[in-house]
């Protein structure tokens, strides 16, 4: 199994003398690397737990294409991509570009190129996910105050207090039953929408 530090990167294409030849160079450098002959043993690969730090994909491959690959990477994983095609047309840069690739390599590729796009497409990725988790924190943050402030409006409509003395009476009742403050103004909210609901 490879060093978790180690970039797991997984090549799809449906050349074989492409990915045979791509996927020695990249682990030559250093990667641990994983190669899927099509889209579709891509997708059975990620169902079975794969999980890459990044994905390089062919655009065009029988059966499923690359961009579609693409989107569930982007939608389901969100696993950052490189694409590669022999085709540089317009169109096909810009559905590449649409679906969120972070570089667009144009076969035959020279390891010149692909080692630096490798590089700074990780680098991007990283602040993607640091982005990503603190959206997150911030949206549970949000989420825990909103809860909080519609539980001390219960407790004051309920007891007619004031909003200080409210929340002085959450934050008692939490720590009497050794319970988060959050977690109580979770519960009480939810009893409070329980009964409205019946």
């Amino acid at each position: 199994m490879a060093d978790r530090k180690t970039p797991h990167i997984l090549m799809v294409d449906d050349d074989r003398l492409v990915l045979a030849t791509l996927s020695a160079s990249v682990a030559r450098a250093g990667y641990a690397v994983s190669i899927a002959k099509s889209a579709e043993e891509a997708e059975e690969m990620l169902a079975g737990g794969c999980h890459p730090d990044m994905v390089i994909l062919d655009v065009r491959m029988p059966g499923q294409s690359g961009l579609f690959l693409a989107e569930r990477l982007r939608e389901l994983d969100h696993i950052p991509f490189l694409m590669l095609s022999a085709y540089s047309d317009e169109q096909t840069v810009q559905q590449a570009i649409e679906q969120g690739a972070l570089a667009f390599l144009v076969k035959p590729i020279d390891e010149a190129q692909l080692f630096p796009a490798i590089g700074a497409a990780l680098a991007r990725a990283n602040e993607l996910n640091t982005l990503r988790s603190t959206r997150k924190q911030l949206q549970d943050a949000l989420d825990n105050e909103r809860s909080i402030s519609v539980a001390v409006g219960i407790t004051m409509v309920q007891y007619r207090l004031a909003r200080q003395p409210a929340f002085e009476q959450l934050r008692r009742a939490a720590r009497s039953r050794s319970m988060r403050l959050v977690d109580l103004a979770a519960q009480i909210v939810n009893g409070c929408e329980a009964m409205s609901a019946g």
